[in-house]
């Protein structure tokens, strides 16, 4: 839609100046888009049919509005009504509703988050993977995320009002949650501006290769992808599927969760990080130990391959080995990927 149209990467690399056989394709798994990226361009490199291929994802939530393309799945009452379509901040709420966490329990997920984003920005935690922006003059406008907020506390969330009490009750959505869920009595919403992802602009690009072609161009690799899996979820609750896919992936590892010494796992909202660690029984200390989506921002396409970013820049920088990203994503889906530092 828009800027985003068209295939992107084809343009994104035309004006880079790239060798003009570089071609470009432009994926879509919404908010694990960037991620789906770099784990087509991984299976084509295990496949024999790509030697070197750069990857990622962008969006520009300021320029091209979330849900702009109307598409079928919340648009069209042929599709919407029988998965029984609800917003994502209503799934995260009825994700809350049912494992019973409450408001005090996303806003402290929220506070940490924040917390651990702003420890590692001050210990520079990040600069290897950001690129700051420049003007037409050479001259830096951007060098920093600006969606952080280090003065975040319990006290200055409990301030905020639920984002999506009143969505739920005026348009209906809370009463197709409890259709799906008939066990659900009542929403409990919970999530507000303050513990929920924030909407933000952002790009980032992974370059994964043979190591031949690595050889070649006097590249060192810095990590090897194991595995990756993608995995349907419920639709209606919709945010569910991270625990899903890191199974699927760790399978595909041989590996299980107590393998791994790093995740990322987008925070959407509070919620669904939350999940993830009681189904999984993941530790948060082991969790987006230098914050997340919450803290930063979740520039949709793009976040994926930042995560993956940020989880090998911290492996490499603790000393430790392996690493799982994850995403939820719209319409009931998860995606993962296995990483081990070289």
């Amino acid at each position: 839609v828009g800027e985003q149209g068209g295939v992107l990467p084809r343009a994104a690399a035309l004006y880079a100046g790239y060798d003009l056989k570089a071609a470009g394709v432009q994926v879509n798994r919404f908010c694990a888009s960037g991620l789906e990226a770099v784990n087509q361009a991984a299976a084509q490199v295990m496949a024999g049919q790509s030697d070197l291929t750069v990857a990622g994802g962008v969006e520009s939530m300021s320029r091209v509005k979330i849900m702009s393309a109307g598409a079928a799945w919340y648009q069209d009452p042929e599709v919407a009504f029988p998965t029984y379509f609800i917003p994502q901040g209503i799934s995260a709420d009825l994700i809350a509703t049912r494992q019973g966490y409450s408001r005090d329990d996303v806003d402290a997920f929220a506070v940490e988050s924040q917390r651990r984003a702003a420890e590692a920005w001050k210990d520079n935690r990040f600069a290897k993977s950001i690129e700051p922006v420049k003007d037409q003059n050479g001259l830096t406008i951007l060098a920093k995320d600006e969606h952080m907020r280090p003065g975040t506390t319990m006290q200055s969330l409990a301030s905020l009002e639920p984002s999506f009490a009143e969505m739920g009750a005026k348009a209906g959505y809370d009463e197709v949650a409890i259709l799906r869920y008939p066990e659900v009595e009542k929403i409990r919403h919970v999530h507000h501006a303050g513990n929920s992802s924030g909407i933000v602009d952002g790009a980032a690009a992974i370059l994964i290769g043979t190591k031949e072609m690595g050889q070649r161009l006097g590249l060192k690799p810095r990590a090897r992808i194991k595995s990756f899996a993608s995995v349907g979820s419920e639709p209606s609750i919709m945010l569910t599927g991270p625990s899903f896919a890191a199974e699927k992936a760790l399978k595909r590892a041989g590996m299980d969760a107590k393998d791994i010494d790093l995740y990322e796992v987008n925070e959407a909202f509070a919620s669904v990080v939350l999940l993830f660690m009681e189904k999984t029984g993941v530790p948060h200390e082991k969790i987006n130990v230098n914050g997340g989506s919450i803290a930063l921002g979740h520039p949709l396409g793009a976040t994926g391959a930042i995560i993956m970013g940020t989880l090998l820049d911290e492996l490499e920088r603790s000393g430790k080995s392996t690493g799982l990203a994850t995403l939820c994503i719209g319409a009931g889906m998860g995606t993962a990927t296995v990483i081990e530092r070289l």
